[in-house]
């Protein structure tokens, strides 16, 4: 008895210091962990850096895809149809499935939707690459379109979702640095691919690429991105899905198939009643959000104005870049007969230029001259189109690559100043509950808007060539249809220009971000889903 008593009061004081030092050990070893492990801000910027590698595969997609278009249709033995449905068919896709792609990051998480999605983009790009006929390589785009629709928009709603207001201007500086990169790497890389023939896959290479790039995506994404949903349940708008995707449908599939068919009448009774079904889609969201608050379409983003104006010029500026992109490869490649790699070359002024304006368009400019600048993206971009097309007339068959160089960056820097700034006008005062769906509405119309620029390829372009050209007059005649096609580009950067007017003169993103804003921390943080 006295010797267990006595055996406890001379462990006592030994318990004591036991405990103490268990503490110091505990917290020295909470703050070895705390040292060691990533820190939140350093994953924040990991995880952007896995997502721009995500956009950064898609847009190198789209710009290898231009640059090969010639190779494909002279190897794979493709009809004009069949090109054209190789470029637009991806955007179908794209524009039918990128609202309900953003909102199934809502509901499901983002994460999860872009591993799905970078998952499924890889695939159907080896799918394109071992593509045994024209029919099948559509076919795959059309799958890739979809893919990349469950993708791309969880970049913009993870950033949303990520980083707080004060940081956003400058992760979308980088954004439109990425895409300027992307618009360099696409044609270079889809030049040099099909001129090294390798393995004897002539074009293949252009979609097998992307394989290694998506691996690495998501086995990356799957580490370092953080879980995030809306912070309220919410249910996917089924009815709601079907009425875009078939609205769109009806829009877009008769201007792409079109002029082949010969402008049937059924094509304009489709168009028009595209519209009815879209006047029926915007009835039926507003009974939707007021029975159970999950409308596929969140109407009550545009009553934000600068998410109403930013659609609208997003809509028309994506119809601008669909007609000149692809109108300008063939004219390089078929008009001129240009080899791949020296219409690559030759495009790399503008990339350079696109890259560079981005950057500083939103880190420097945009937060002091707030809307002037995207207006003078337009004028820039504007003026550049009515040079090039001076050039073009001027000098015709016998122009060089070095004659294009300055309207090039002309153009380039115009589109520099506009697309990055114009992402963050247009997101900068949504709700952060929405950002799934503002994302997906922003891409699908500047999708919807390519792929009715696309389709206007049919009326401003091959509507000025001939059926039955002899070899002499292929190059006269792309020159003629190229000019042609540049007056387009050019009144739609007019149009462009006087929509910006609706915009707001500062976007609300760098006033939150200014120096005599809110510190950052009493910003509500977003809701992550461990």
């Amino acid at each position: 008895m006295s010797t267990s008593g006595s055996a406890a009061g001379h462990d006592q004081p030994q318990t004591t210091d036991s405990r103490a030092r268990t503490t110091d050990s505990r917290t020295t070893a909470a703050t070895s962990t705390a040292l060691a492990a990533p820190s939140p801000d350093r994953a924040r910027w990991l995880a952007l850096a896995i997502v721009m590698t995500a956009a950064f595969m898609d847009l190198v997609d789209v710009t290898i895809v231009n640059i090969a278009i010639p190779s494909i249709q002279r190897n794979a033995g493709a009809s004009v149809s069949q090109i054209q449905w190789i470029t637009a068919g991806y955007a179908l896709a794209f524009a039918a499935g990128l609202i309900t792609g953003g909102r199934l990051g809502d509901i499901h998480g983002r994460k999860r939707l872009f591993l799905v999605g970078v998952g499924g983009f890889t695939l159907a790009s080896a799918l394109c690459g071992f593509a045994a006929n024209p029919e099948m390589l559509v076919a795959s785009r059309i799958l890739q379109g979809g893919m990349a629709a469950l993708m791309v928009p969880q970049v913009l709603s993870i950033v949303h979702a990520t980083f707080p207001a004060h940081e956003r201007g400058k992760v979308f500086g980088m954004f439109g640095a990425v895409v300027g990169l992307g618009a360099v790497s696409g044609p270079l890389l889809g030049a040099l691919l099909t001129e090294w023939n390798l393995f004897g896959l002539e074009w293949r290479p252009i979609f097998l690429i992307n394989l290694p790039v998506g691996v690495l995506a998501w086995i990356l994404g799957r580490r370092f991105i953080s879980e995030s949903k809306a912070p309220k349940a919410l249910k996917l708008d089924l009815v709601g899905v079907s009425l875009v995707s078939l609205g769109l449908l009806m829009l877009l599939y008769p201007l792409t198939r079109g002029r082949e068919l010969g402008w049937p009448l059924w094509g304009y009774v489709c168009m028009a009643g595209a519209l009815v079904v879209f006047v029926g889609l915007v009835s039926y969201e507003k009974r939707k959000a007021a029975r159970d608050g999950s409308p596929l379409i969140e109407l009550s983003l545009f009553r934000v104005k600068s998410f109403a104006a930013g659609i609208a010029v997003q809509t028309v500026f994506g119809v601008a870049l669909g007609i000149f992109f692809l109108v300008w490869t063939l004219y390089m490649q078929i008009g001129l007969g240009w080899s791949p790699l020296r219409a690559g070359l030759t495009g790399v002024p503008f990339s350079l230029a696109v890259s560079t304006a981005a950057g500083m368009s939103v880190q420097k400019l945009v937060p002091r001259f707030g809307r002037k600048v995207l207006q003078a993206g337009a004028l820039v971009m504007g003026a550049g189109v009515l040079l090039y097309l001076w050039e073009a007339h001027r000098y015709g068959l016998a122009i060089a690559s070095w004659q294009m160089a300055l309207p090039l960056v002309v153009m380039g820097v115009g589109m520099g100043l506009i697309v990055a700034p114009l992402t963050d006008a247009v997101l900068s005062e949504v709700p952060r509950e929405h950002a799934g769906s503002a994302s997906g509405l922003i891409n699908t119309v500047q999708q919807m808007g390519n792929a009715l620029g696309l389709g206007l390829v049919s009326v401003v372009f091959f509507g000025e060539i001939g059926d039955r050209l002899s070899p002499a007059q292929v190059g006269p005649a792309f020159v003629h249809a190229f000019q042609h096609a540049l007056w387009w580009v050019a009144g739609i950067m007019g149009a462009i220009f006087l929509l910006m007017s609706a915009l707001p003169k500062r976007p609300a993103q760098h006033v939150e971000g200014a120096a005599d804003a809110e510190p950052p921390m009493v910003e509500k943080e977003p809701e992550l889903v461990s």
